[in-house]
């Protein structure tokens, strides 16, 4: 962000602001109007999320929630922009969250696809987001902007010195599109994913990292 100054929103349309291309990406049934409008109804975080918060770290209160939040990453201009970015407070422990929503898209290429032709900036930057879960390496069939998501969220902890970390897919597909891509991500980790449960593990930094996939209503794919 390049101004630290945060303004409250008023509605769900006040979200529009802050995607690339506004006029495209704000229609109904698409994901960022769709989470526009299930975040602002909850007044918090959203049933479903707070679900597996609670399940992963215990009981928590959202201290506030950034739409479009970009974190810097090495190897290049471009930063990890999330769909929204969640500091939460359980008990006395901070947690930060970034949310990946998703209708029907898909997650964009696979790390083969993204490494291809790749500059030292894109090995560099893979090589700190491996160190950064714990990986050795990625194969190249696991999808790039699952990692960096969840890299985003550890390295906002450090920003926050939070303890707690998590990656969760706010998913409005009925048909749970994308669901394997999730499942294979979590396989590198060494984590199985069960319905609606989230899965948590140790990271280097020695923080606490959860992996979670949350199915919103589908009200919210036709506001």
């Amino acid at each position: 962000m390049s101004n630290k100054v945060l303004i409250p929103s008023d509605g769900p349309d006040d979200w529009k602001r802050f995607l690339a291309q506004p006029d495209l990406q704000w229609a109904t049934g698409y994901s960022a109007r769709t989470l526009a409008n299930a975040w602002e109804a909850a007044h918090g975080l959203p049933p479903e999320i707070a679900t597996l918060t609670e399940a992963a770290f215990g009981k928590g209160e959202l201290l506030f929630a950034i739409p479009e939040h970009k974190t810097a990453l090495p190897g290049g201009r471009r930063e990890s922009q999330s769909d929204v970015f969640l500091l939460v407070r359980h008990e006395a422990v901070l947690a930060t969250y970034t949310i990946e929503e998703k209708v029907d898209e898909p997650f964009g290429p696979t790390v083969g696809e993204w490494l291809v032709g790749a500059s030292q900036g894109k090995n560099e930057r893979l090589r700190y987001l491996c160190d950064l879960l714990g990986l050795s390496e990625v194969p190249s069939d696991v999808h790039y902007q699952l990692l960096h998501r969840t890299a985003s969220a550890l390295i906002e902890a450090e920003r926050f010195d939070a303890k707690l970390a998590g990656m969760i897919v706010h998913s409005f597909s009925p048909e749970n599109r994308w669901r394997e891509a999730f499942d294979r991500f979590a396989e590198i980790l060494g984590l199985t994913p069960e319905e609606g449960e989230p899965i948590t593990l140790s990271v280097p930094s020695n923080k606490k990292l959860m992996l979670g996939w949350a199915s919103g209503p589908q009200e919210f794919r036709s506001a």
